[in-house]
């Protein structure tokens, strides 16, 4: 089985390192038995980490390993140490990649050398004891957990930065252009998909160097999936102008130069997106001569389309200097007008939201309650110690959420839900607000009091 050599678009499962847990400790010397709280904090989970590297210019690694894990935080322990942070995880990613969900959502796009994108962020971790005291409740018997670290599945697609975009038929001469123009030496015969990758060239004029692509395969119909075109109509979006590589001496009858441009326009019409580029048309292979008549019956019909005509030959290299002046030109005037790009750090986060708010609705006999806080503080609770989960009604308490439920109608033994797919349910028990004279506030140690 062939293993793949260039691959551009790859679905990757990330988990981000979940925190590490609080600490319960509590300080003991001699003649002080109860020294008070001590237990550390737990440490941060490892983040995954985008970056774009100019040294990577395939997926293929990703295509091989999909899945990622990042480092998880270590837990706090006592004499007030806090847990080590979780290592993360630095993933290098060529020039112009492109970041979406499973869904298609599009989430970043990763052009300029050192771009950052975090794009799973390491769960916080759990506080220890000594983090929890209080002047009331001075000997917490209970830490918080970690939470854990974000999990997602992305899309990765290569999109090629170059400058200029050589689109045509098979065998019209695209690679064989590049080899000429460039130091790049890419595979070259005379049946169609010989390029099976996008092939890139750096090309100087004059004072001006920028990068040229060919779009492999691209036949009627390419942009439905016929043929290999379809694959690689991405690379195209992102050039600053296109050459249209025409072949003068096709022996296929039925086909001639303003045919093969017109049916290659009406694929890039199909894709989308293209239409502001500016054109030139190569008019290749005029080293045989009936190629040369052909070149000069057709030029004025292409010309009357709005765009510059360059007959070339890139066995013998006639016209490649007048064309290649002409794509500087074009990319000069693009340069101009855009905006620098600089390296950016970009950090995802949830929408927006009222980190206060949270709903209370009934679903038949149940409630459920949803919000930012209830959930977080739900991962974070250690339900096997009765002092945490005292802790944690006191903080749904003061949030307002009993007070929602008495509202939506709520009793005493009724079932309620707190969060979506990762929910906890139990028996709801009405108590008395935190602070209570009566009750005491739980998680408080009344030796100390």
């Amino acid at each position: 089985m062939a293993i793949p050599t260039f691959v551009d678009r790859v679905v990757l499962h990330l988990a981000a390192g979940s925190g590490g847990h609080g600490c319960v400790s509590v300080h003991r010397e001699k003649f002080k038995p109860l020294g008070g709280p001590d237990g550390g904090n737990g440490g941060r989970g490892g983040d995954i980490v985008l970056v774009v590297d100019p040294g990577v210019t395939t997926l293929l690694d990703y295509h091989r390993r999909p899945h990622r894990r990042a480092g998880n935080g270590a837990p706090g322990e006592g004499s007030m140490r806090n847990g080590a942070d979780g290592d993360d995880i630095v993933l290098a990613v060529p020039d112009g990649t492109v970041v979406t969900g499973r869904d298609g959502r599009p989430i970043a796009d990763l052009v300029g050398s050192g771009t950052r994108l975090v794009i799973a962020q390491g769960g916080r971790g759990g506080l220890g004891n000594a983090a929890l005291a209080t002047k009331r409740r001075r000997a917490p018997g209970f830490a918080l957990l970690g939470e854990p670290g974000q999990a997602s599945d992305i899309v990765l697609e290569l999109k090629s930065v170059a400058d200029v975009g050589l689109v045509g038929f098979p065998s019209a001469g695209k690679s064989s252009l590049i080899a000429a123009m460039s130091a790049a030496r890419p595979k070259i015969a005379d049946y169609p998909f010989t390029t099976l990758t996008p092939n890139l060239g750096v090309v100087e004029a004059g004072d001006v160097r920028f990068t040229v692509a060919d779009v492999p395969g691209l036949i009627e119909g390419a942009s439905e999936g016929r043929g290999l075109g379809h694959e690689f109509l991405r690379h195209v979006e992102r050039c600053k102008a296109l050459v249209h590589v025409v072949d003068g001496a096709t022996p296929e009858s039925g086909r001639d130069p303003v045919h093969d441009i017109q049916v290659i326009e009406a694929e890039l019409e199909r894709h989308g997106g293209l239409d502001d580029r500016p054109r030139l048309v190569a008019l290749n292979k005029v080293d045989v001569p009936d190629a040369r008549e052909l070149a000069e019956m057709v030029r004025a019909d292409i010309e009357a389309m709005g765009w510059r005509v360059f007959p070339i030959s890139a066995v013998t290299g006639d016209g490649l200097r007048e064309l290649s002046f002409a794509m500087a030109s074009l990319v000069s005037d693009a340069r101009a007008a855009a905006p620098a790009a600089e390296p950016t750090r970009l950090v995802l986060r949830p929408e927006a939201v009222d980190d206060d708010g949270f709903t209370v609705t009934r679903e038949g006999e149940r409630f459920r309650v949803r919000g930012v806080k209830p959930e977080r503080w739900i991962q974070q609770t250690d339900f096997s110690n009765d002092e945490a989960v005292g802790y944690l009604a006191d903080r749904l308490a003061r949030l307002g959420v009993e007070d929602e439920l008495v509202k939506a109608g709520a009793e005493p033994g009724d079932e309620v839900v707190i969060g979506g797919e990762d929910a906890v349910v139990f028996d709801w028990e009405p108590s008395m607000h935190a602070g209570s004279e009566l009750l005491g506030r739980r998680g408080s140690d009344p030796r100390l009091e």
